[in-house]
């Protein structure tokens, strides 16, 4: 798309002698002049920053099927999925195996990906954020067929699935954020 990062609005000034009234009318339009430019300024952004994103496909892997299966290889399968995502090198983080729950007519292994900044002062950071997937393995599908997956962050209720949505460096930022205003909050 030509032209689209590159855009100009212009001011419209009309020449009047000005009053006192006339003078108070103006400041007050010029307010209004500023505020209206700067929503269209975040509108225009936020749809540049959209169209940016939808050129872009959201990655994801190929993932194993339920013959292939084994609370290990999902583990793997995972770590490989969440390398996909783009995130500054800052963030560590590791894959670990929760649990397999029996359903009905399923098995759901938990697994959490769980996120930090350490830093040279403090290499153990008090507050991490989670991610938490859910392998779902039907008992009645045939082997050849591939597994399902989704995933959510805590404290957010959105499911997410693998090539569906574009993973949010952000949502990790604001649960640890949340965290840090809360352990701020409670004394020790």
């Amino acid at each position: 798309m030509d032209g689209t990062k590159n855009f100009n609005i212009q001011k419209m000034d009309v020449d009047q002698s000005p009053t006192s009234q006339e003078t108070d009318k103006e400041e007050d339009n010029v307010d209004v002049n500023e505020l209206a430019l700067e929503i269209v300024k975040n509108a225009i952004r936020a749809a540049v920053q959209s169209m940016e994103e939808a050129e872009k496909p959201t990655k994801s892997i190929k993932w194993i099927t339920h013959g292939e299966f084994t609370a290990e290889r999902g583990r793997k399968q995972i770590e490989e999925f969440v390398l996909t995502w783009e995130y500054q090198d800052r963030w560590v983080h590791y894959t670990q195996f929760i649990e397999r729950e029996d359903r009905i007519h399923s098995y759901h292994y938990i697994y959490c990906v769980r996120w930090s900044i350490p830093t040279a002062k403090r290499p153990m950071p008090p507050v991490t954020a989670s991610a938490f997937f859910t392998i779902k393995i039907t008992k009645n599908k045939p082997p050849d067929m591939p597994i399902e997956i989704s995933y959510t962050f805590e404290g957010l209720s959105l499911v997410h699935r693998p090539g569906m949505t574009r993973f949010r460096e952000k949502w990790l930022r604001d649960i640890i954020e949340a965290k840090n205003i809360l352990m701020e909050s409670i004394p020790f």
